[in-house]
């Protein structure tokens, strides 16, 4: 799990792990569970309430960002199962039972 860390001088948050060009922790290579863990050490961070304004601006703003990454994620194995489901389903369905006089 990535660690919440303070940039020098600061206190601005960042999360360990890759960062872009302007410092910003990269968020484009995550998978489902490192996104997770990164929004909950943010809100954890955040219900703190001991950041600056700028920093609790900024870190809420990366808590967004990574929410709407684990939300589009958990969409598309959504929609992933359902096509499976469909495609598959017609095959794991079984003959409806036939009662005693031939009767469905």
């Amino acid at each position: 799990m990535a660690r919440l860390e303070w940039e020098s001088g600061d206190r601005t948050p960042a999360l360990g792990g890759k960062t872009t060009e302007d410092g910003v922790a990269d968020t484009d290579d995550l998978t489902f569970e490192e996104a997770l863990a990164q929004l909950d050490e943010t809100v954890g961070a955040l219900e703190a309430g001991d950041l600056p304004l700028a920093a609790a601006t900024q870190l809420y703003e990366r808590g967004m960002k990574l929410a709407r990454i684990c939300s589009e994620m958990l969409a598309a194995a959504e929609l992933k199962i359902t096509r499976i489901q469909t495609a598959y389903g017609e095959q794991m369905r079984l003959p409806p039972e036939e009662g005693p006089e031939g009767e469905p």
